[in-house]
């Protein structure tokens, strides 16, 4: 397995750090709520014996500084950022395959659709699209109730509000090169939570997208927008090792689910096809 490369990478109002394990196949591994590249290290490892796995600190966290003060953070520009990861490391037209869990997997999903040509198949675990629930006012307010409560409390006030998402336990404490909980609360939380994705479109690329929960957070407010996705989708839910952090607690058994998923996928796309549905940011 080679050896473990990191670099950073300019983008619009901000630089991304990035790691790079492996050979093989391009797997993009997107962290989500308050984790950076840190996170994926173990379950990286364990990929990177057959795949080119990459992971970064999205903007805003760790050690992808802003340029400029910090705002609030929108799915769409994070897709953007994980293009021109891709398009900086791939080799020619080469799609990736793509893993986000949690914020990470809205980010996948919104990559997938912005940016075709460059995405061969994506596996979102337990995205947090809560406006796709029948009480999504309910979870609205949730969310800015949390808001509030770092904004008058503090951190530690405001993710004891989180717990409610988790079966009531504190949300799981992850590793991180920096702590991005201030940032994640601030600026995260609640644009995230709101953010639907586009269902219409999603559906014209249902057969390259697994929706995915953890096994042990079926009872979880957390794990519920992944089954009406799924549903909505025409997918059964694929069910993962662990709870919604099942990558970090169970990085092997999560490495090997994740491979099996990818490896049903259909093959790539023709690459003409592909170059018809280039994003935005495409050139």
């Amino acid at each position: 397995m080679d050896a473990l490369k990191t670099g950073t990478l300019a983008a619009p109002g901000a630089r991304l750090y990035f790691e790079v394990r492996g050979a093989g196949p391009l797997l993009l591994l997107i962290p989500g709520g308050n984790s950076d590249a840190a996170v994926f290290e173990r379950l990286a490892t364990a990929l990177a014996t057959d795949h080119r796995v990459v992971s970064y600190d999205p903007r805003g966290y760790s050690r992808s500084p802003l340029e400029g003060p910090a705002t609030d953070q929108r799915i769409e520009v994070h897709a953007d950022d994980a293009y021109r990861l891709l398009d900086h490391l791939a080799v020619a037209d080469e799609p990736a395959q793509v893993f986000g869990s949690c914020s990470g997997g809205l980010v996948a999903l919104e990559l997938a659709l912005r940016h075709q040509r460059r995405v061969r198949s994506v596996v979102t675990h337990e995205p947090p699209a809560m406006g796709l629930l029948p009480d999504a006012a309910l979870h609205r307010a949730f969310f800015d109730d949390v808001h509030e409560a770092f904004r008058r409390e503090g951190v530690a006030s405001a993710l004891r509000k989180l717990q409610p998402l988790f079966g009531g336990r504190p949300a799981p404490v992850l590793p991180e090169a920096h702590d991005n909980s201030a940032f994640f609360l601030a600026h995260v939380v609640r644009p995230t939570t709101r953010f639907v994705p586009d269902l219409a479109a999603l559906t014209e690329l249902s057969d390259r997208v697994v929706v995915a929960g953890g096994r042990d957070s079926r009872t979880h407010l957390i794990h519920r927008p992944a089954l009406v996705l799924a549903e909505r989708l025409g997918h059964e839910l694929a069910e993962f090792p662990g709870g919604h952090v099942g990558y970090a607690k169970y990085p092997v058994e999560f490495a090997r689910r994740l491979a099996d998923a990818l490896a049903a996928m259909p093959a790539p796309l023709s690459r003409a096809r592909r170059l018809g549905g280039s994003g935005p940011c495409a050139s």
